[in-house]
């Protein structure tokens, strides 16, 4: 599940930091941890809305019941 998810995001590429933790160690409470230059000029809540698609249907389901989302831009 860690590896799927971490090549589920969209903009994954050498020069973005992703960091994926289960919580409690039963698959479905996750944070989530992206450093990234894509986020350049968006807000806070635009990066994270961005992380959020890229894990949309594993939230859906109920695969992923939390998700706890942590950003940064990268210079």
């Amino acid at each position: 599940m860690k590896q799927r998810l971490i090549q589920a995001y969209p903009d994954a590429d050498a020069n973005t930091e992703i960091e994926v933790i289960d919580l409690t160690g039963t698959a479905d409470h996750w944070e989530v941890s992206v450093k990234s230059s894509a986020f350049q000029g968006l807000t806070r809540i635009e990066q994270h809305q961005h992380v959020m698609k890229a894990f949309a249907a594993e939230l859906k389901t109920g695969e992923v019941h939390a998700l706890s989302i942590r950003t940064a831009i990268k210079q």
